[in-house]
């Protein structure tokens, strides 16, 4: 799940995307991500809902911008937000590493260096912003995809290949592109611990991942057993339902802070929280 998605089966509603924002129907929604190793909040995906006042609630995949130019404002006002949210966790005590899914279009049609020199958090722990894209549709142009993710790297932008699995990219067409993660295809992930082949290509992509120096990060994680079958591959980073579902960014903060607020055993609090926070404790 990321910021925009393929659309469902069923039809989705086309929302005006100005009328949305001019309306405050938006809501900066996260899915916490955790260190499969360490059992502690890492980060957490953006996602841009909707809070319709005829509809209710639409997540991402459950709306469709209708055209270009919505979809490239919905992008904006998306990555605006992340990075601005970003230090009311710090804030907490958390330094989470926030990622949001992009369109690769994206990366072309947005001024991405400008917003995020305008709207990144002034604190030195900030560890930039970590922006998912599909990898079939980055490996298409392999030379233009590298000349503009060398270009965003300067400016704390880090890419991850998303959906990894289900596109079709060789393993010379990621040499040529510099990334931090391999986001793992829900498809696979799920029945990993008893499908052979889901766990092959599982397996086969967290190995590639470390060969490149990068994380490997799973999601879509529904089942105990997919859980550990994915902690005994090596896998870095998990999320899904089974960790936590997505959450408001106010339900998420909240969270935050009671988590981060001092037990009676501890005499040291200074520290940034290590332990999982909410629903993550069903996994810790």
């Amino acid at each position: 799940m990321g910021l925009l998605e393929a659309p469902a089966p069923a039809p989705c509603p086309a929302i005006e995307v100005d009328e949305a924002l001019n309306n405050g129907w938006f809501e900066d929604w996260y899915q916490p991500k955790i260190d499969l190793k360490r059992k502690c909040l890492a980060g957490a995906e953006a996602l841009a809902c909707i809070r319709h006042p005829g509809l209710g609630l639409l997540m991402p995949g459950g709306y469709s911008c209708g055209t270009s130019a919505g979809l490239a404002r919905l992008s904006e006002h998306a990555l605006r937000a992340l990075l601005v949210n970003w230090s009311s966790f710090d804030a907490a005590g958390f330094n989470l590493n926030l990622a949001i899914k992009l369109p690769v279009r994206m990366l072309l049609e947005l001024p991405i260096r400008e917003l995020v020199a305008q709207h990144r958090p002034a604190s030195e722990r900030w560890p930039g912003v970590i922006l998912q894209v599909n990898e079939d549709d980055i490996v298409r142009d392999l030379k233009l995809a590298r000349e503009v993710t060398n270009g965003l790297r300067a400016s704390g932008v880090k890419i991850a290949i998303d959906d990894f699995g289900a596109g079709y990219s060789s393993l010379a067409s990621l040499r040529e592109l510099s990334f931090v993660e391999i986001k793992l295809d829900g498809s696979f992930v799920q029945s990993c611990a008893t499908d052979a082949t889901n766990g092959a290509i599982c397996q086969t992509a967290i190995d590639l991942a470390h060969r490149f120096s990068s994380s490997a990060a799973a999601k879509g994680i529904e089942s105990p057993a997919d859980l550990q079958a994915l902690i005994a591959m090596g896998c870095d980073f998990g999320q899904g339902d089974l960790i936590s579902p997505p959450m408001s960014h106010e339900h998420f903060l909240g969270l935050l802070r009671q988590r981060s607020k001092p037990r009676p055993q501890e005499s040291d609090v200074s520290a940034a929280p290590a332990a999982p926070v909410g629903p993550i404790d069903r996994v810790a």
